[in-house]
């Protein structure tokens, strides 16, 4: 007579089981399939060539989603990175012209100081960070163009200066700003998992309330998480114009929501809480080889990226919440 709810235990437990796999590897496990498929159909995309194209074009991106992954996870968002990129990429290669400490270290402190105005003002008067990343998003853009004159100069990279090696340099054959990237999210990964600044984080996004009452540094943790974000973006914007060698003012427009996609696309909660940096690598990862498929297909259009990350996005979202209310069950 036991037998009929042992197997229904047992089931249930197999649900669960599976549910919690796929909240925590589901990323990994559709970034495996897609590289797979991609592999058996298009030649050329697992040529040594693309795959270093693909590590080049993602680096940048992970840079920024490193900073959004950490501001994500404590309940925050970050709308101005886009524009903080941007805006580290000109003040680069406007101070290339003094060399390559201030090609570097100007726009590590002006993207920092945006990021430390953005975290007294979520910490200290308990403003919703969208109001004011929005805020700063579009003074970041504007700064950009009273420094380029509305975008009618373009301040350009000398060939042979240190500062471009940066970008254009080259390590067993991958970019520079690979290898930082990933020694980015390296120490990112183990400062989430591995320090009390980490714990801090986790428990800021899972119950700011809590957290007060545990006597952790809430307030210095938020500043924290958007002074990274503000100086990581303005690192993968000194990089761009290392590789561009000139400062692009067009460039991050959106890039917020692609930041955004990514680290939610890798298992990040958008309510905060839970998160890993090698998830946000991965999706990073996700949103590069969509987009490079759909270079190799050749004859859809470029929109077509956004359509997909879009919907690929989407169904992240109700995936994550239906396995939360699963795990929450047990």
């Amino acid at each position: 007579m036991t037998a009929a709810p042992t197997m229904a235990a047992q089931d249930s437990t197999r649900r669960e089981l599976m549910a919690g796999v796929l909240q925590k590897q589901g990323a990994a496990i559709a970034l495996v399939l897609m590289v797979a498929v991609a592999w058996l159909l298009f030649p050329r995309f697992g040529s040594l060539d693309n795959l270093r194209d693909i590590a080049l074009q993602s680096s940048f991106l992970a840079i920024i989603a490193l900073g959004m992954t950490f501001v994500i996870i404590t309940g925050g968002i970050d709308l101005s990175v886009g524009s903080v990129y941007a805006l580290g990429g000109v003040l680069a290669a406007y101070g290339s012209q003094w060399g390559f400490l201030v090609a570097l270290l100007l726009p590590l402190a002006v993207c920092g100081l945006i990021g430390l105005i953005n975290g007294l003002l979520v910490a200290k008067t308990g403003m919703a960070p969208f109001i004011v990343t929005l805020a700063s998003l579009l003074f970041a853009r504007g700064l950009l163009l009273a420094i380029t004159s509305e975008g009618s100069t373009t301040y350009k990279i000398p060939e042979g200066e240190a500062f471009v090696e940066l970008g254009r340099g080259t390590l067993f054959g991958f970019g520079y700003p690979v290898f930082i990237a990933a020694a980015l999210c390296l120490i990112g990964g183990l400062m989430l998992r591995r320090t009390r600044f980490g714990q801090s984080v986790f428990a800021t996004g899972g119950s700011e309330q809590s957290a007060k009452l545990m006597g952790l540094p809430v307030a210095r943790t938020k500043v924290t998480v958007y002074v990274m974000s503000g100086v990581l973006s303005g690192l993968a914007g000194a990089l761009t114009a290392a590789y561009l060698q000139s400062g692009v003012t067009v460039i991050g427009v959106g890039l917020e929501l692609d930041a955004i996609s990514v680290v939610v696309i890798g298992g990040t909660l958008l309510t905060g809480g839970m998160g890993t940096i090698l998830g946000t690598v991965i999706g990073v990862g996700i949103r590069t080889v969509i987009q490079n498929v759909i270079n190799q297909i050749g004859t859809l259009d470029s929109n077509y990226q956004s359509v997909v990350s879009g919907a690929f996005l989407l169904v992240v979202v109700v995936l994550q919440r239906s396995l939360a209310r699963t795990t929450a069950r047990r």
